[in-house]
């Protein structure tokens, strides 16, 4: 099976929040997640970004491949992201 960790959008219209999740590749945006990992909120000042880093890192080693904007976030959070 192949994983991505990616973003699922909720929140309201004109409201994006997003939840950092760990999907198979081939699941919609929306649909069926395996686990949250954590969320994102682009719109506060600064943006808000939670990540469980022990779980991110857990689906990386096993083989979990991050979206680019995923992948971005957790530049950000210090997580080091390998072939992306």
């Amino acid at each position: 099976m192949a994983v991505r960790i990616r973003l699922r959008r909720v929140g309201s219209k004109k409201n994006p929040i997003w939840r950092i999740v760990v999907a198979d590749k081939r699941s919609p945006r929306d649909g069926r997640t395996i686990e949250t990992i954590g969320r994102y909120n682009p719109q506060t000042e600064p943006s808000t970004i939670e990540l469980d880093e022990g779980r991110a890192r857990h689906w990386l080693k096993h083989g979990a491949q991050p979206s680019e904007t995923v992948a971005t976030l957790m530049r950000v959070k210090g997580i080091a992201v390998s072939g992306s």
